[in-house]
């Protein structure tokens, strides 16, 4: 092998690892810009879970054409999935200013639960995506109680949100009040097709807790939308800073969850957990 060659073939292996990891710096910037509260026109977006990467989603950039048949022969049981191309940034903080000012209504949509990021050169290919719910769930008591076991295992641990350290905390308790709120929530965002912690009458988590009866004095709310076990909606929580400190606060001793589904929705399923204190 010549030098010269051997030199090329460095420099090309040099190239695809920036290239690699700037794909993987615009996801983590996407999730930070996701993780939140944010402005979007007149609109304000809840904290949202991070975006999964999926290999499935790398997509050739200047790709035109059927985006479904291109996610058939990925392999990637999409229900709906958005492409945004972008010309132009230098690096990935430069690709997303060009998302927050163009098109954060797709990277700021709670449907979207999953992301593959292709650059070249200054040519930018990013696809958010739904894939079809696969899990067979029981009733939203059941999962509600997976919620809570899996929420209390994560409690079991000291863990750092963001830029909170939380020490271990002891586990919540079931409360049926609560949980009832939760469902009643969920059933709410998905028939109306909405992602909020207010409710389409203006009412906060706290109002609602008050309203079905809760005596406790301390109310939090987690929320969550398009994920089809209650194993991705709790891992989804803790990468994300404020869920995480809800999750892992010692303020809060009992917890109701639930999800409910409508197919005719955005998202699919809605998850909400409500956390309390007496």
């Amino acid at each position: 092998m010549t030098r010269a060659f051997a030199a090329l073939i460095f420099g090309l292996l040099c190239a695809a690892s920036a290239q690699a990891a700037d794909n993987a710096q615009l996801v983590g910037l996407i999730n930070s810009y996701r993780s939140e509260v944010q402005r979007c026109g007149e609109q304000a977006s809840a904290e949202l879970p991070p975006l999964s990467a999926d290999s499935r989603l790398v997509q050739p950039v200047g790709r035109s054409g059927d985006l479904q048949q291109a996610m058939t022969a990925a392999g990637y049981p999409m229900v709906n999935v958005q492409a945004i191309s972008l010309s132009g940034p230098r690096d990935a903080a430069a690709a997303l200013k060009v998302l927050q000012e163009s098109f954060c209504n797709i990277i700021l949509d709670p449907q979207f639960v999953d992301i593959g990021v292709n650059q070249q050169d200054r040519e930018w290919r990013i696809l958010l995506a739904r894939p079809l719910l696969t899990a067979r769930l029981g009733d939203w008591q059941a999962e509600g109680q997976k919620l809570l076991e899996q929420i209390n295992q994560a409690r079991g641990s000291a863990r750092q949100c963001g830029s909170q350290t939380f020490a271990a905390a002891a586990p919540l308790t079931w409360n049926a009040t609560l949980g009832s709120t939760a469902e009643a929530h969920s059933r709410a965002m998905a028939n109306a097709n909405f992602f909020d912690h207010l409710d389409r009458d203006g009412r906060t988590p706290g109002d609602r807790a008050e309203l079905a009866g809760y005596s406790g004095q301390r109310i939090g709310e987690n929320i969550a939308a398009g994920l089809d076990t209650s194993r991705k909606v709790v891992d989804g929580w803790l990468a994300s800073p404020g869920h995480c400190a809800n999750l892992m606060s010692p303020q809060f001793s009992e917890l109701g969850a639930a999800y409910a589904n409508d197919p005719k929705s955005d998202a699919g399923i809605y998850w909400t957990a409500m956390f309390g204190a007496p």
